[in-house]
């Protein structure tokens, strides 16, 4: 039996998420012992496997192959994360409704995580002229912070930069650039820290078909470490403050029907 590179990424891609190769092992096994039963049993059989092949012995795909968004709605931005199976990317959710200033937060986050989220509130509050926002709103308008994919903890700091330029796009309702992904810690005074699992970042980041990562100044050492080869195809950008987030992740221009906050 052949499997050639394209079933191995399949089978990997589509039903394999973890740290080691056991479940891969336990998928080529069953695979085979699917192909022994044809042989023995006289059904067609074809020793070189395809994509078919496999979806009619796994069944459908048990995870979807990691996008990149779109860039269609502020509020929406692309961060990546690292997770025991390896790099992931992350969606940071915002919303605005009328209320009274009250923030939540929902997707099964950890304690790091909120307070990435109400660091990144505070400080986007303590700017909203310097980036055009009328600091009024703040007073009239509840905040919702959302990590899809509820049933899977979260937790960190890298997530906090994602989550202050979703913040800053909801409220400019400047569009996000698409292709663009980014992690680092942050802190009040609006420096941006260095992160951990640059490595498994950036392979997450090409599976999804991204393009530009946008890291702290600190991580520029791990990408001068990785083979250039492994890197081709990426642009990286760095920088050391928060406020720069903004035009790096960020058209000038509007998202069409912006959302017009009466105050």
């Amino acid at each position: 039996m052949k499997f050639n590179k394209k079933v191995l990424e399949k089978i990997i891609d589509g039903y394999t998420r973890e740290s080691g190769v056991r479940t891969l092992e336990k998928s080529i096994a069953k695979i085979i012992r699917a192909k022994a039963r044809n042989l023995v049993m006289g059904e067609p059989y074809d020793p070189v496997l395809s994509e078919k092949d496999i979806e009619k012995v796994m069944g459908a795909p048990h995870f979807n192959r990691d996008s990149t968004y779109l860039g269609e709605i502020a509020g929406v931005m692309t961060g990546l994360a690292w997770t025991w199976a390896g790099g992931e990317v992350l969606f940071v959710e915002v919303s605005a409704s009328k209320g009274k200033g009250i923030m939540s937060l929902t997707g099964n986050l950890g304690d790091v995580m909120k307070e990435s989220a109400t660091l990144a509130y505070e400080y986007l509050k303590a700017h909203a002229k310097q980036l055009g926002i009328d600091e009024r709103i703040f007073e009239k308008y509840n905040l919702h912070i959302h990590v899809p994919e509820g049933a899977t903890p979260k937790d960190g700091p890298s997530a906090g930069i994602t989550m202050f330029a979703a913040l800053a796009s909801l409220f400019t309702q400047r569009k996000p650039r698409p292709g663009v992904a980014m992690t680092g810690e942050i802190t009040l005074r609006g420096k941006v820290l260095p992160v951990g699992g640059i490595k498994e970042k950036i392979l997450a980041a090409k599976r999804a078909g991204i393009h530009t990562i946008i890291l702290s100044e600190d991580n520029r050492k791990d990408i001068d470490e990785i083979n250039p080869k492994y890197v081709v195809g990426l642009n990286f950008l760095f920088f050391k403050e928060m406020i720069q987030i903004v035009d790096l992740t960020m058209e000038k221009h509007l998202v069409a029907n912006p959302m017009v906050f009466d105050v």
